[in-house]
């Protein structure tokens, strides 16, 4: 069967590049529903980069993110206009690039079209990557920077121990090198749990150096040195935004951090088998995040790891890294590492997007498991089981995400579909109608006004006081409502003042009405909307 695969490889990765392409591009327009603050926080600090022309390396606000995936979304936005799905389709390029790597990066490991095929497909129609391929979170480069970047070095170790000894192959080694440093220091610019990802490289380095290839090394260091400089330069001026919202998560800011250890650990293990994440926004709550049939595949290839990692170790410490597999090696830290950013956490366990990092080497596992089956099983077999895995995961990832997920109420609500609404209807308002939004939700500050409200002001462009003044929207915190009712009394005598909140809330509407005698209130989709119109005798 792998002469077949060999034969039409090229096809089959065109296949699966479709469906991954499908799965991560099909409604974005319209799903996911709503558009979540966080995400609104990113399309607001490129509206910003692109009028200022100033694109950082780091934005602090929203407990700090890393600047390359917000200024990449600038340059969509510039295209695309202020739309949700603008934000959310640089994440969906990054994932189907992902795809791509992943099928490279096995091939390079195993050296078979069968088993980079199937990870490449079970990486296109994973809901867990699906999802966060249609997010505007910058999380989703971790996997793309980390899979691009292991497949470069992997095949400059594959290069080296055929002892290539010209000229050419030592300059390209060199060049290899250096492209795979500087992709792997940009994956710094990703998320906070890839900073664990060096630690990965060892085996691989070990090869390197075994090999006295010591320029490779260096010249990986030099690249991954130029990427991550800009960072590290911040940092160094800006140490308190280094470590984020992580030092708030840890377990050891708890009472009994052991105990929490293993709970999380637990918990952890749980997510692709048992029960995964439970927040709507990163998962069908609480389904695992590897579908039954996967998650056999998948525990399968972890225990033919777990073989193959020590087959021809005697047990004897001098021969352990002469003797064991690097690919293997290589995977099984990718895992565990990328697993600690969850496991030392306190807060949402299990958290899929903290384990973002760790989807790919999670596909090419059950690769490996589905590759073990099929050549146990009789040819006739085999090509059966093929077939329904490659017709039956797909239909149960489409339904998953795109009837189950999408149609569920809960979905919506975790994407803020409400404020999104609320958006829209102010993005298409008059401007000679004044407007303030009274942003009754909680959240942490920026600029003055709480998180929730970025949503409707990235829809209507109003995240800067200029543009508010140019579009005649307003915000105010709960804080600000008296102090400002009397002045709103005062301009709704003389033009058209509407009123309208984030959340509905009797009390504060009750509190609105009696200040402001002639009050229309009507629900719409959710968000309640009073309109101030000036007094009966005088229209």
């Amino acid at each position: 069967m792998e002469e077949f695969f060999k034969k039409y490889s090229i096809f089959f990765l065109f296949l699966i590049l479709i469906l991954a392409v499908f799965f991560r591009v099909y409604q974005i327009t319209a799903i996911p529903p709503g558009l979540y603050p966080d995400e609104a926080m990113n399309g607001n600090n490129a509206l910003e980069s692109i009028k200022t022309g100033e694109y950082k390396i780091f934005y602090p606000e929203n407990n700090g993110r890393e600047g390359l995936f917000i200024n990449i979304q600038a340059q969509v936005i510039k295209i695309f206009n202020n739309e949700p799905w603008a934000l959310r389709l640089a994440s969906a390029i990054f994932g189907i690039l992902t795809v791509l790597g992943t099928y490279l990066l096995t091939k390079q490991l195993f050296k078979k079209e069968s088993i980079a095929l199937f990870a490449s497909f079970f990486l296109a129609v994973s809901f867990w990557h699906i999802n966060f391929s249609r997010i505007g979170f910058r999380a989703i480069m971790a996997p793309f920077f980390l899979t691009w970047s292991m497949f470069l070095l992997i095949k400059i170790v594959n290069q080296v121990k055929k002892n290539f000894q010209f000229p050419i192959f030592k300059f390209q080694i060199l060049i290899l090198s250096l492209f795979s440093g500087l992709i792997f220091g940009l994956g710094f610019h990703s998320y906070i749990a890839y900073r664990i990802t060096p630690i990965i490289l060892l085996p691989l380095f070990f090869v390197l150096f075994k090999n006295r290839q010591f320029k490779a090394i260096l010249f990986f260091i030099i690249g991954a040195a130029i990427a991550i400089y800009p960072l590290f330069n911040y940092f160094y001026h800006q140490p308190q935004d280094f470590l984020g919202r992580s030092s708030q998560v840890s377990i050891f800011s708890s009472e009994s951090p052991v105990l929490e250890l293993g709970k999380n650990i637990l918990l952890t293990i749980g997510m692709f088998f048992v029960k995964g994440d439970s927040n709507w926004r990163h998962n069908f709550a609480g389904a695992p995040q590897l579908w039954w049939p996967m998650a056999i595949l998948f525990l399968i290839g972890l225990i033919i790891g777990i073989w193959k990692l020590f087959e021809n170790w005697k047990l004897k410490i001098e021969n352990f890294f002469e003797k064991i597999s690097y690919p293997e090696t290589t995977l099984f830290l990718w895992l565990i590492l990328g697993l600690l950013p969850v496991i030392i956490s306190s807060e949402g366990l299990p958290h899929a997007l903290r384990a973002i990092i760790v989807i790919p080497v999670t596909m090419i596992f059950a690769a490996l498991g589905l590759n073990w089956i099929i050549g146990k099983l009789k040819p006739k077999l085999g090509a059966l089981l093929l077939m329904a895995i490659l017709i039956v995961i797909p239909i149960n990832a489409y339904t998953q995400y795109f009837l189950n997920w999408t149609k569920n109420s809960n979905t919506a609500s975790a994407f803020s579909k409400n404020y999104a609404q609320l958006g829209n209807y102010l993005r298409y308002s008059p401007k000679d109608i004044k407007k303030y939004v009274i942003v009754n939700a909680d959240g942490i500050d920026v600029r003055g006004i709480p998180m929730p409200s970025q949503t409707v002001m990235f829809l209507t462009d109003t995240f800067l006081p200029e543009k508010q003044k140019e579009k005649n929207i307003y915000y105010l915190t709960r804080e600000k409502i008296d102090e400002n009712l009397e002045k709103i009394k005062k301009e709704s005598m003389n033009e058209e003042v509407k009123i309208f909140m984030l959340e509905s809330d009797p009390m504060l509407q009750k509190k609105i009405e009696d200040k402001l005698i002639y009050v229309y209130t009507y629900e719409d989709s959710g968000v309640m909307i009073q309109h101030k119109f000036p007094p009966p005798l005088l229209l």
